[in-house]
């Protein structure tokens, strides 16, 4: 029987080539309309919406999900033309595979990026690799039910989708004539394709900004594709410098230049009563100013540190740079700018040359040492500190079995502090110190032995606050507490009523306290995260030369107060004037407070572009 007259062959002849792709383009179409309702759906509870906001969804994210299916019809599109060809192709044979590679790749992002939105608050990007060389660490915040039932969920789509693509899908096409035309035909059709790709035949391209269309970010981030906002992500990984090219190289230089003075070295005001204190830094999960009272937050939830701001050095106008515990710990420590879309934890080759503040003590001989509950190694962490300078490293590993398990992370802080206060006691009498405890308590799933507030999360922060307020209260006792610099801050601030956008969400408090301390101060000036390696070495007479991006704030050459802080698609400057939060998707501001300013936004640029520039330089970042 020829394949003309075989009756179980599904649609056949040149007109059905074409109507294969126009039904795979419609299928794509549908399952990303589908992904976005869904997504919409799983968020609602933190993110309402309205039936009008989703047709806008749906509506504004139409041309980027177009983009993405052409994409995808690449491969059948080449089935199509070569089956003009060689006659006999079976298609159907040679387009399962793909299918099924398809809708694995489309239900882990799609379903994937729904179910982590709520805990990162950002579309899915290449940030989420990071965390697969790890995913004891990335799970430790969720219950192993919700990983069944998530998992069970993207199998399910998984094989609903390789059937849904498979529906409609020819065994072969049928023998046409005009073979040489029908192929130019279908060539035409390609370059539709790729002007589906490219986003029409405009001087832009297709990007990640154009599905933004709201004040809402939420609404943005359901219109955005989660397999082209992957994808395009990657791809601004993959070379640095040519990533945030705002202004041309003398503007950008310029306006660079000013933000940052050359020579920041003299002290204007002294904090310290003694030049070479032992020095422990507490880094607190998470612990933003939404739950410090003093600084406008909820009222309540920690009591010690209320207690405690009365007795140290206050900083009230402290901002964190970044958005999570990799990028503030990098920050913290070496004094460093963050990135939006990486880390510089997770570029070991990158660490050879940055400064630290570790390193600085150990070359006037301080012993070194950092205690984290947790598996030390997650996200970098351990290679980060042993090419920083930590000489000693206390992890989950150190502890019992059961101390190891007492939560998803590891340790709870009221055993690690416990060990921390253990550890200082012997330290030696002869010898300076410097010591990092990093909690871990108040980080989702935030279950902790300890019952005060009735919110889970603000609970969880709370018991933090008592571990730490303990801690301070037992390292009192000590005879070396007068010659002791206890510093509190956090890696980055938390989304508990508030967004990215939101500059609360990077205001955070820092509390120097110790028998070293002069006597007890508020300081009001504007200062990141990444300028206390330069401000604490400077107290100390430590040359902090070798801190490129962190400012002696007590100098009496910081004549220009600023923040600078982003998260994955944005960024934000304050000054004296007030603040803007600029989105690096939609190319656009989102925050303006009080007003707009151009020269805030202009400022966070060349601050953006330069430390691009300058990851692309390899070992001469920190040059």
């Amino acid at each position: 029987m020829t394949p003309h007259s075989d009756s179980r062959q599904q649609p056949t002849g040149y007109a059905n080539r074409l109507l294969l792709l126009i039904v795979l383009l419609l299928k794509f179409l549908l399952i990303f309309a589908l992904g976005k309702v869904f997504f919409m759906l799983y968020n609602h509870a933190a993110e309402p919406f309205t039936s009008h906001d989703v047709w806008d969804v749906l509506r504004h994210g139409l041309s980027m999900d177009v983009s993405t299916a052409g994409y995808l019809l690449i491969v059948p599109w080449l089935f199509c033309l070569i089956s003009l060809w060689w006659q006999k192709m079976p298609v159907r044979s040679l387009l399962i595979p793909y299918y099924i590679i398809i809708a694995v790749a489309l239900s882990l992002v799609i379903l994937g990026d729904a179910f982590l939105y709520e805990f990162w608050k950002f579309k899915l990007n290449a940030s989420v690799f990071a965390y697969l060389g790890n995913p004891e660490g990335a799970t430790s915040s969720v219950s192993k039910a919700y990983m069944l039932t998530r998992s069970c969920a993207i199998v399910l789509g998984l094989l609903a989708m390789v059937c849904f693509l498979l529906w409609l899908t020819p065994r072969r096409f049928s023998i046409v004539s005009h073979r040489l035309w029908r192929t130019f035909g279908l060539l035409l059709v390609g370059g539709l394709i790729f002007l589906g790709i490219r986003g029409g035949t405009k001087t832009s391209v297709m990007n990640v900004g154009v599905a933004y269309y709201s004040p809402r970010l939420f609404l943005n981030h359901a219109a955005v594709n989660p397999a082209f906002s992957l994808l395009s992500s990657i791809k601004r990984t993959a070379d640095y410098p040519s990533q945030f090219n705002y202004l041309p190289e003398e503007e950008r230089a310029a306006v660079f230049d000013a933000l940052y003075p050359e020579d920041m070295s003299d002290v204007a005001d002294t904090l310290l009563r003694v030049k070479r204190p032992n020095i422990l830094l507490i880094l607190m999960e998470s612990y933003g100013g939404k739950f410090i009272e003093e600084l406008g937050g909820l009222p309540g939830v920690s009591p010690n540190w209320s207690r405690l701001i009365s007795e140290g050095v206050f900083w009230e106008n402290f901002y964190a740079n970044s958005f999570r515990t990799d990028r503030g710990t990098v920050s913290t420590f070496s004094g460093w700018i963050s990135y939006p879309t990486t880390s510089l934890m997770r570029l070991p080759d990158r660490l050879n040359t940055v400064p630290s503040i570790a390193h600085s003590l150990r070359r006037e001989g301080y012993a070194t040492s950092y205690l984290y509950g947790g598996d030390i190694k997650f996200a970098g962490k351990q290679g980060y500190l042993v090419a920083t300078g930590y000489e000693t490293l206390i992890s989950d590993k150190d502890f019992t079995l059961s101390e190891a398990h007492e939560s998803k992370w590891g340790v709870n802080d009221s055993t690690a502090a416990q060990r921390t206060f253990q550890l200082i006691r012997q330290m030696p009498k002869d010898e300076p110190w410097h010591m990092v405890f990093q909690t871990l308590s108040s980080h989702e799933p935030f279950e902790v032995p300890y019952h005060r507030l009735e919110d889970k999360k603000l609970n969880a922060f709370a018991f933090t606050d008592q571990c730490v307020g303990q801690l301070v209260d037992s390292l009192k006792t000590l005879p070396e507490w007068d010659n002791m610099l206890v510093i509190m801050l956090p890696d980055h601030g938390y989304m508990y009523e508030l967004t990215y956008e939101d500059p609360a969400f990077f205001h955070c408090p820092m509390l120097w306290l110790g028998g070293a301390l002069r006597e007890p101060r508020r300081m009001k000036m504007l200062m990141n995260q990444s300028d206390l390696p330069a401000t604490l070495l400077a107290q100390m007479g430590i040359d902090h030369a070798d801190f490129s991006w962190s400012r002696n704030v007590l100098s009496s050459s910081y004549t220009y107060p600023f923040v600078y802080s982003n998260y994955p698609s944005g960024i934000l400057f304050a000054d004296s004037t007030g603040v803007s939060v600029f989105d690096i998707t939609s190319h656009s501001p989102i925050t303006e407070e009080p007003s707009h300013s151009e020269e805030r936004i202009r400022r966070a640029k060349a601050l953006l572009q330069t430390s691009y520039d300058k990851l692309g330089e390899g070992d001469q970042i920190s040059n």
